[in-house]
């Protein structure tokens, strides 16, 4: 790769002749900045003091740094949390209950003041993960605006669904919920498969990966600020037409759509 005279990189031809770089590349860089820079403007304005960009990237890569150097968690028993866990323990061997904690591992960790060692060996319940309350909240209201959009599309007449499916393109062909991108979204994930398949809320989500493989969440909430007001006139009917159409065409990002 060489770089240009104007300060940009280009990328070598087969020749080996330095050359722009193809248009569909630059296109989708400059997607995923617009997708970086919508999630980073969210977190910007979720701070107090709300810092610049610059400021805000600083702050993450910090956070980043410090989270990466925490492997585990650090467990700290009471007195009062000692004696209830070994009386539990003499109550698992005397009833002979059969589990995935082992009572005998317990009392040796209790007895030695090896806590790091129930970490190690139980991973999976001391992460030091709590749901955001936040997130929970969100989630909620995005599990329910896409309810409402597959009900109320699934309710139109063709001639309706039609409309939907040209002037909502490429959107209203398949109203369809895909769910939070696994890898930057996780926790909106896990809370909303917890809800629907735990809790057995919004079930006609049931059984979906809900794993959209692409960032998602700026999206739902451009379609849920359209939504809000809409909401408060929902008492008894569905999302007509016309309002499922408006809310579909803000999936699309501001910088793609036509003047």
């Amino acid at each position: 790769m060489a770089r240009s005279g104007a300060g940009g990189w280009h990328t070598a031809s087969p020749e080996g002749r330095s050359g722009p770089r193809p248009f569909n590349q630059v296109s989708q860089s400059h997607r995923l900045l617009h997708s970086v820079l919508d999630e980073l403007d969210v977190w910007r304005a979720r701070q107090s003091d709300l810092p610049s960009r610059s400021e805000a990237v600083r702050r993450l890569v910090e956070e980043g740094l410090a989270a990466s150097g925490e492997k585990h968690v650090e467990i700290r028993l009471s007195d009062g949390d000692k004696l209830i866990l070994i009386m539990v323990c003499d109550l698992f061997k005397k009833l002979k209950l059969k589990g995935d904690i082992e009572p005998e591992f317990v009392e040796e960790v209790i007895y030695g003041g090896h806590y790091w060692a129930l970490d190690w060996k139980y991973t999976g319940l001391f992460h030091g993960h709590e749901d955001s309350a936040a997130v929970l909240h969100e989630t909620v209201d995005v599990l329910d605006i896409w309810s409402f959009l597959e009900d109320g599309d699934s309710r139109l007449s063709k001639q309706d669904k039609d409309r939907v499916a040209a002037e909502a393109e490429p959107f209203g062909k398949r109203v369809v919920f895909h769910g939070f991108d696994g890898n930057g979204e996780g926790e909106y994930m896990g809370i909303a498969r917890f809800l629907i398949e735990q809790l057995d809320r919004f079930t006609k989500f049931k059984g979906r990966e809900l794993n959209a493989h692409m960032p998602r969440i700026a999206t739902h909430r451009r379609m849920l600020a359209l939504f809000e007001p809409i909401r408060r006139t929902m008492m008894g009917r569905d999302l007509n037409a016309d309002e499922i159409i408006e809310i579909l065409k803000a999936m699309l990002h501001p910088s793609r759509r036509k003047a």
